[in-house]
Parts: C-alpha cells; structure tokens; sequence
C-alpha cells in the first residue's frame, strides 16, 4: 500500500524559516526583527491581551455578574481589537506602498482619533478618579485592561521609534509623517482609554483601586 502524500500546511508557508518576513502590499522581504516587524508583532500583543479581557467580561456576561455600568466593555473591548488590526496593517505597509492603504482599513485616521477622545470623555464622566497611581490587580477583567494598554504603550515607543528613523531620513512633513502622526495619537489615547476602563472595571464590581503608596491603602 502507497503511503499518502504529505499534506502541505496551510498556515506554515516555511518561507520565515530563515528569519524573514514579508510586509503588507508586497515590498521586500524584512528581517523579524525589523523595526517595522518589531511594531506590528507588539499590536499583534495588545489584540491578543485585550482578548483576555473581552473572554473575561463575555464570562461574566454569560453568567449575569457583569455590572450594569459596564454592560457595553464586551462589544467595546472588541471594537478596539478590529481598529488595532487597522493600526497593524498601517505599521506592516511596505516603504514605498503607503499609497495603496485605505483609510479606516490599513490606515489610521483623525476619524479613529477622535473616537477614542469621545470614548474617553464618556467614561470618565462616569466613574470616580484616582487621585494616585495604582497597582493593577483588583480584579481579573481590569488586570486584563492593564495588561493591554502597557503593551499598547510599548507599541507606541516602537511607533516613534519608526516615526524618528522616519525623519532622520526626510525631515520635511509629509503626508506620510502626516498619517504616522495620526497613528501614534491613536495610541497614546487608547492607552489613555485603558486605564480609564481599567477603573470603570474595578468600581463597576465594587472594588476600589489599590494604591501604589502603603500609607494610603
């Protein structure tokens, strides 16, 4: 009896066997460790902790505790996931290929900007505010979000890092340095938003946010 042929996998191509990737709208292949790579594998990160965070509000949802105040995080928290794979998409353009993104699909946009900034403005008008820093932990949903916006920080310093690699190269504005503007914004102020949910989390449950100081607590 023949043995059957070998099924070629669909998800391993082979082709990053020797430490290289390609990027969004062809291009040249990049090292993994190319800055670009390095940028978009961290929002890939951040997708992927914000997961964590929609599995467990979708948990308590199921379950009928998830707090009334914070009814809408599930659908939010996905939300934010979609527009990353946006912030992505823009962060794996090839040099050179930045014409053929579309906004709102492979581009971040003032639009996306904004979002973030009414978002923000909602939830704070709805919860109390630390008057300290915080430790996360108070519970695991506003763990989740914690973890999320510090690597969505770390995203953001990878961004500014391609943004002044960017300039030491053109430093006159372009419509590109334009749209890396707009996407580090997005960024910085959904790392902002983070924190913020964080909060609304713990006292959607509840619980207060334990301070960094021990005289405080």
């Amino acid at each position: 009896m023949e043995p059957k042929p070998k099924r070629a996998s669909v998800v391993s191509t082979k082709r990053g066997d020797d430490g290289t990737t390609g990027l969004l709208f062809g291009g040249e292949r990049v090292f993994k460790d190319d800055l670009r790579t390095e940028a978009y594998g961290t929002i890939d990160e951040a997708v992927a902790a914000l997961g964590l965070a929609r599995a467990e509000a979708d948990l308590k949802d199921l379950s009928g505790t998830l707090p009334r105040t914070i009814a809408r995080l599930p659908d939010l928290i996905l939300r934010l996931q979609r527009e990353l794979f946006v912030v992505g998409a823009e962060l794996a353009t090839a040099p050179g290929r930045e014409e053929r993104q579309r906004p709102d699909e492979t581009r971040v946009t003032a639009r996306m900007v904004a979002g973030l900034d009414a978002m923000l403005l909602e939830t704070e008008a709805a919860i109390e505010m630390p008057r300290e820093f915080v430790v996360p932990g108070e519970t695991r949903l506003s763990a989740a979000l914690e973890l999320s916006r510090t690597i969505v920080r770390r995203a953001e310093r990878r961004a500014v890092t391609i943004r002044r690699a960017d300039a030491l190269e053109n430093s006159e504005p372009t419509a590109e340095s334009a749209a890396a503007d707009q996407l580090i914004s997005y960024l910085n102020r959904l790392a902002d938003l983070l924190w913020i949910l964080a909060r609304a989390a713990e006292q959607g449950e509840a619980r207060a946010a334990t301070p960094s100081n021990p005289g405080k607590a």
